[in-house]
């Protein structure tokens, strides 16, 4: 068999248990498509520093560099030594005709799906960091662990495989499917074709014991067999995997810099997954020049979880900044929670209801985002205003769990400007940004939107048949016996 084997892993049960992560349904409004091409701006100039620095030259590709941060990020510790140049930046950035925006506001499109082929996506970012320690640490094995469609898992097993590194993948996948061969659909074939160690664990299994328990036990087994593996965490999100889009934000300040017509984009939206774009990307904006509003659409767990990883990575960094200050988390409110903060934020200022007007942010809410409370005795109006309000449920039906809606919206986003989003990170995020703006237009009214695409093609092949009942259609075309026949460029068969 020349497909690489696949393995059932075994692990022991241990007291190490990590919570299972409430999941939410969530209904959404249909979307109103337009026929709008998609119209990109003119390709983004270069000076001799900037392609000096970011182009990928005949020695540079693969090549491990002395790293050197931004100006605006060097108070961070620790400062990674080396990185590996593996991702083709800097990526594109262009704008992008969706349908029924709000008006006067722009979204443009920062292609980080064109960051490679095999390595294509926003973890091969990570991946150039997180490489450079394992390779520095005399690693000759990567371990990693992910979805049964993992878009960082293939990405791992593609760096690593030309690094010259083995690859061993924990893919988490259903109880149905955990002793069967998962196949070759989508990043799976790519994997297998890189002779990558897949070994399978149930969801039910991960719930229980935990990411980090279960790359622990395999990289025991690794060790025992004389082995020197390197532990990448799930979606390569730790503190050192965050200086990618720490990085990501100086390379599209020096892109916005080198442009005639000069863009200054107000927010930037990406899906969150893991969280390790999210707080590169947050905290890169609120060191850098950008001071962009960076809004995340959660596609898995909750908006809570994710403020106090991001804390986690940022404080990994010494960077000194509150989560919650820096980012806009979009996942789950309920009503409840609504009625708790606007109680909580009420009995706070009446304790000073002598006072004729307040306002403060110290209001902290329930569920991450943050309160602007003003209470005016004179009248007896109370107004609130939310500054980070949870207002789309991106994750949907589930993690890499899609409802017709939404695949029927990625279709109609290709169609309507050929650009393909992936079904599980960019589709989401893309279709609760466009929820929003049609429920809140004037909180978007007017301002240039950065929508950072994350990759994930290969994802949509694991939807062919939810997708199959949207593409196009076809017909068997209808060719006359009589047409006389004329010789072209060879046969073709």
């Amino acid at each position: 068999m020349l497909w690489s084997a696949t393995a059932r892993l075994s692990a022991n049960p241990s007291p190490l248990h990590l919570p299972v992560f409430n999941q939410s349904i969530t209904v959404f409004g249909k979307s109103k498509p337009s026929r709008v091409c998609c119209f990109p701006s003119r390709a983004m100039e270069t000076n001799d520093d900037t392609s000096k620095a970011k182009g990928l030259g005949f020695d540079d590709f693969l090549s491990k560099k002395p790293y050197s941060p931004p100006t605006w990020a060097s108070h961070l510790k620790p400062i990674p030594s080396h990185v590996f140049s593996l991702a083709h930046l800097p990526t594109p950035i262009h704008k992008w005709n969706l349908p029924n925006l709000p008006q006067n506001t722009e979204v443009w499109l920062k292609r980080d799906d064109l960051s490679g082929m095999q390595l294509s996506g926003n973890k091969v970012r990570k991946l150039e960091f997180l490489l450079a320690e394992a390779v520095a640490q005399g690693a000759d094995c990567i371990i990693t662990i992910g979805g049964i469609q993992s878009n960082h898992c293939r990405a791992t097993a593609v760096a690593a495989k030309y690094l010259n590194l083995d690859s061993y993948l924990i893919l988490r996948t259903s109880k149905l499917l955990v002793d069967k061969d998962p196949g070759l659909t989508g990043n799976l074939l790519v994997e297998r074709f890189m002779g990558a160690h897949i070994q399978l664990i149930s969801k039910e299994e991960y719930a229980k014991i935990g990411s980090v328990a279960l790359t622990n036990v395999l990289k025991e087994q690794l060790l025992k067999e004389g082995r020197r593996p390197y532990v990448i965490p799930v979606g390569g999100s730790n503190s050192l995997g965050t200086w990618g889009y720490i990085e990501a934000m100086r390379e599209i300040e020096e892109q916005l810099q080198i442009r005639s017509n000069r863009v200054k984009f107000d927010d930037i939206v990406v899906a969150c997954g893991s969280g390790g774009t999210i707080a590169g990307l947050s905290l890169g904006s609120w060191l850098g020049a950008l001071k962009a509003k960076v809004h995340a659409f959660c596609v898995c767990d909750d908006p809570d979880y994710f403020y106090d990883f991001v804390q986690d990575l940022i404080d990994g960094l010494q960077a000194g900044v509150d989560a919650r200050d820096i980012l806009t988390s979009y996942g789950r409110q309920s009503g409840n929670a609504f009625i708790v903060e606007f109680l909580r934020c009420l009995s706070y200022w009446l304790k000073d209801i002598f006072l004729v007007g307040l306002s403060s942010d110290s209001c902290a809410g329930h569920s991450g985002q943050r309160l602007i409370c003003s209470l005016y005795l004179f009248g007896f109006i109370i107004c609130i205003r939310w500054r980070d309000i949870l207002v789309a449920k991106a994750k949907g039906l589930g993690y890499a769990i899609n409802t017709s809606e939404e695949l029927k919206f990625v279709k109609e986003v290709a169609t309507a400007t050929g650009v393909v989003l992936d079904p599980v990170y960019s589709g989401k995020a893309a279709y609760g940004m466009m929820k929003d703006m049609a429920e809140n237009p004037n909180k978007w009214e007017g301002r240039k939107v950065l929508f950072v695409h994350t990759g994930g093609l290969l994802g949509l092949f694991d939807k062919v048949d939810q997708m199959a009942p949207l593409v196009g259609n076809w017909q068997r075309m209808d060719v006359k016996e009589s047409i006389p026949r004329k010789e072209g460029i060879g046969k073709m068969f």
